[in-house]
């Protein structure tokens, strides 16, 4: 039996210009897990500083809650269940002051967060 595909979405900000970054994920995402991803979204988001992954309607990566952009590695495939997953819960844990320096950490001036 095959296992189901997922369908990913990429949210991205267009007043930031992180189309290319989005793009650049979407590519990373569709080569890493070519097995694993049915149809892959880029959406241009309307709210200011979006970047949020989500596979079959579920958020695996929100730039705002993490304070970052996610690095590929931090993004995996659980075969055994068959489900997108983001190790992204260590980061959330810590709180906005305590993010180690020199993270990557981006913000947009357009959209003021």
């Amino acid at each position: 039996m095959t296992p189901e595909r997922q369908q990913v979405e990429i949210e991205y900000c267009t007043q930031c210009r992180w189309l290319l970054r989005s793009a650049g994920m979407a590519q990373e995402l569709l080569t890493t897990f070519q097995d694993e991803v049915g149809e892959l979204a880029l959406i241009s988001g309307t709210s200011g500083g979006v970047f949020d992954i989500r596979a079959n309607g579920q958020l695996l990566w929100s730039r705002k809650i993490a304070c970052r952009f996610p690095d590929i590695n931090e993004l995996k495939i659980s075969r055994k269940n068959s489900h997108l997953q983001a190790r992204m819960l260590a980061p959330l844990r810590q709180p906005r002051a305590l993010q180690p320096p020199g993270s990557a950490r981006t913000s947009c001036i357009k959209c003021a967060i």
